[in-house]
């Protein structure tokens, strides 16, 4: 299986600024589902930092006091201490707009300002389009004349509250604010890789593009400078010390590196029209589906994407899509909630209309009967190429904010029956099918190995239905006797009445789902 039939040419990148490569071979990937099996593991990664090791992140949020350590460490304590010891820590946190409208600017500033204290140097980065964010959750950790020990972590987990949730699902103790549905400690559900082989050093300097990019790091109007400049913030990146070696190959995992900066003025050197790798690459690897595309998503909302979809089920007529979503936004009010509401009806009626019988949608819920807020960023096709990030499905994600995303392949073909579900020769491979599984089991109920029905597209459609079925119809009739096991609802979205609607989808489009494209990328209607 040639990497160049699912992974993008450079050429089909479209960023010929960038030096990232196009794409690392000899990797090893660890999927860590729940934001306490990445917090478990990047805790001792960071205490093995020695003096000159560096620490490199990126992040949309940074809590200074959210607990990640058993011992109830935080944040600020971690980072900080490695930074006392030598450590040679920089971070790039995105500004953030004001707390008042529910962001993190002040809780940002905390973190950067604890950090720095210690000898680190994290910097608020508002390199943005106005209206977005630097959506990027990346660590990078390298040791210089040690190469073998170098990881990193990059998906969809925040260094903030809400995200120390596991496998129950009882939230996380320190939580941020959410719509009232989700109760005071919102469960959640979310994905995270640790990364070991050259792919380190092509995030290393993913991370390096970013820090040494000569723009001004706030672009958005005189207040905020000044108020950056009364508090003493460092607006000017120190020198990073040369990048090392990449590590050496260790593992059988193809991984390719997909971004998506949006088209800035003054522009990003490293990215003079943007990049819409992310876009491009599920473009790519969609259009080469046949049996089944698995996707789990905070909002799956714009029609751009849904037409995607749409198309490659019209031309395909064993082609599913199941999909995993939130049951409610994450927000309340009678502004705030109909634009997140009619984004995900609109994307989800589309993708009905293709194939009504083929599109399946589910929610989550915990034991107690709280919605799980799906947080994840994951899609599985046909068991061959899988993507694991930052990024939503959706066109802010795609165009506009900045995002970082990790597509694979694996050399190691998986042995058990469907060998080649997708019938084009690639086969079956093992990590993104584990992959899918383990998420399928945890939304089941299911033990390590107890998935034999869900290797095939159809029965693993068919279980999963009849699971959620049997569900909400204990729910439906007044939870009478025992709990049917599973977490999956099928999702039901509210129907808006069509004066809410009105308003709420130019809203959508223009606030919440913004477009980032150069202007003729909009006009043809590509990415």
């Amino acid at each position: 299986m040639p990497p160049h039939d699912w992974l993008l040419t450079a050429d089909e990148r479209g960023n010929p600024d960038t030096s990232i490569p196009i794409w690392n071979t000899g990797n090893t990937v660890e999927p860590l589902i729940h934001g306490q099996s990445y917090f478990d593991r990047l805790v001792p990664e960071v205490e093995a930092l020695e003096p000159g090791d560096h620490l490199f992140f990126t992040d949309w949020r940074g809590d200074p006091d959210e607990r990640i350590s058993e011992d109830g460490r935080t944040v600020a304590e971690v980072f900080a201490g490695a930074a006392k010891r030598g450590v040679i820590v920089k971070g790039l946190l995105w500004r953030s707009h004001l707390d008042r409208l529910a962001y993190s600017e002040e809780e940002n500033r905390t973190l950067s300002d604890d950090i720095e204290a210690a000898g680190g140097e994290v910097l608020l980065d508002q390199r943005v389009r106005r209206g977005g964010s630097h959506h990027q959750k990346l660590v990078v950790l390298r040791h210089p004349g040690r190469p073998e020990r170098d990881i990193a972590f990059a998906g969809g987990i925040d260094l903030c509250h809400s995200r120390r949730d596991d496998a129950r699902h009882h939230g996380d103790p320190q939580a941020v604010r959410m719509a009232a549905a989700y109760g005071p400690n919102p469960p959640w559900h979310d994905v995270q890789l640790a990364l070991r082989g050259p792919v380190v050093g092509t995030l290393d300097l993913s991370f390096r593009e970013r820090w040494n990019d000569p723009s001004p790091l706030d672009q958005h109007g005189p207040v905020s400078t000044v108020t950056d400049m009364l508090r003493h913030e460092d607006m000017h990146a120190d020198r990073l010390p040369p990048q090392p070696p990449d590590p050496p190959e260790c593992g059988p995992h193809t991984v390719q590196v997909l971004r998506t900066y949006p088209a800035m003025r003054p522009a990003y050197r490293f990215a003079r029209l943007g990049e819409r790798s992310v876009a491009r690459g599920y473009t790519k690897a969609i259009k080469r589906a046949r049996r089944l595309i698995y996707l789990e998503d905070q909002y799956l909302w714009s029609k751009e994407v849904a037409h995607l979809f749409a198309e490659a089920m019209r031309e395909n007529p064993e082609l599913h899509l199941i999909a995993v979503v939130p049951r409610h936004p994450d927000v309340d009010g009678a502004f705030a909630l109909p634009p997140n509401q009619v984004g995900r009806a609109q994307a989800l009626d589309l993708c009905r209309q293709a194939a009504a019988d083929r599109v399946h949608v589910f929610d989550l819920e915990n034991h107690a009967g709280t919605p799980i807020y799906v947080h994840a960023k994951i899609c599985v096709i046909d068991d061959v190429w899988c993507s694991t990030g930052s990024d939503n499905f959706n066109r802010r994600s795609w165009t506009h904010d900045s995002e970082l995303s990790c597509a694979l392949l694996d050399d190691t073909r998986d042995d058990r029956e469907p060998l080649d579900p997708a019938g084009l020769g690639d086969g079956a491979r093992r990590y993104p099918r584990a992959l899918r599984l383990a998420l399928m089991r945890e939304h089941l109920d299911r033990a390590d190995g107890d998935d034999a029905d869900l290797l095939d597209p159809a029965s693993a459609i068919e279980t999963m239905t009849a699971a959620a079925d049997r569900l909400r119809d204990w729910r439906d009739n007044g939870r009478k006797g025992p709990r049917p096991p599973g977490r999956l609802i099928p999702h039901e979205p509210e129907k808006l009445p069509w004066y809410q609607r009105l308003w709420a989808l130019p809203a959508y489009r223009l606030i919440y789902d913004p477009d980032g494209r150069p202007w003729r990328e909009r006009r043809a209607g590509t990415w």
